[in-house]
Formats: C-alpha cells, sequence, structure tokens
C-alpha cells in the first residue's frame, strides 16, 4: 500500500480539477491518480489494461468514489472492491453531489467508509479535502490485511 496517494475516481473534468486542485493546495497527498469512468478504476486497481504493468502491490491509501460514473457506476465499483481479497479493505469515501437517501444506504450497505457531499463552493470544498486527507492519511490506521497476499 502506498501511504500517500488517493485514488480519485471522477468523470466531471471540473469537479476533477477542483478536488486535485484543494487535495494539493493542502499538500493532502504526495500522488493523486485519477481514473475517469469505473472500468478505469478497476483497472488500475487490479492491473489490467493500460496498466496491466502497474505494480498492483501497491495499493492507493484511499479511494475518493463518485457515485455517477460513465461505464460502471460507483456502486458497482464498491461491490466489486469489496468482493476481492486485495481490494476489500481500502477505505473507500463517497465523493458525490448527490443526497439522495437511497445513494446513502446503498453506499454504505455495499461497505463504503465515508459519504460526503461535495460542496460548490471552492474554499468549502478545500477544507473538506484538508480533513479528509488528514483523517484518511494522518489519523486513520489502515486494516493490517491490505498487503497482497
Amino acid at each position: 500500500m502506498d501511504k500517500n496517494t488517493i485514488l480519485l475516481v471522477e468523470d466531471d473534468p471540473d469537479d476533477e480539477e477542483l478536488t486535485v486542485r484543494a487535495l494539493r493546495k493542502n499538500n493532502v497527498a504526495s500522488e493523486v491518480v485519477v481514473a475517469h469512468d469505473g472500468v478505469e478504476a478497476l483497472e488500475y486497481l487490479f492491473g489490467q489494461g493500460k496498466f496491466a504493468n502497474r505494480d498492483v502491490r501497491l495499493m492507493p491509501h484511499v479511494i475518493l468514489l463518485d457515485l455517477k460514473l460513465p461505464k460502471l457506476d460507483g456502486l458497482g465499483v464498491l461491490r466489486r472492491l469489496r468482493a476481492d481479497g486485495r481490494t476489500r479493505f481500502i477505505p473507500v469515501v463517497i465523493l458525490t453531489h448527490s443526497n439522495e437517501e437511497r445513494d446513502r444506504i446503498d453506499s454504505y450497505d455495499l461497505g463504503a467508509n465515508s459519504y460526503v457531499r461535495k460542496p460548490v463552493d471552492f474554499n468549502q470544498f478545500s477544507e473538506a479535502a484538508r480533513q479528509l486527507g488528514l483523517y484518511w492519511l494522518v489519523l486513520n490506521q489502515a486494516a493490517p490485511h491490505m498487503a497482497v497476499k
């Protein structure tokens, strides 16, 4: 596991830019990897497709996952992550505009660690990114099972 890497799964270019800017502004992670749809996220995590040469022993410390994604939605990604021993314990933060109760229930039911609504204002979003980074990258103790066996 790479303690300083965040996998951001986001299809909206504006939200991607806003999130990456906020994370960098607050020195939250040494690397932010961006996947633009659910399939690309899974290919990155499992070393497939264009990521076939990636060292899959190095997993991101946390995944920021949007729900409304092309090809495979966030809930589909989460379902796949929790079904595989290599990714089961990676913290997943749902980062979305959705305030639908059904989305929150489904996310937690599938094993999301947190559900955060994206603030519209950059300053609020920057502060949210700082707090997310502080918690997930500094304070949170990762599950000991995260090493690939």
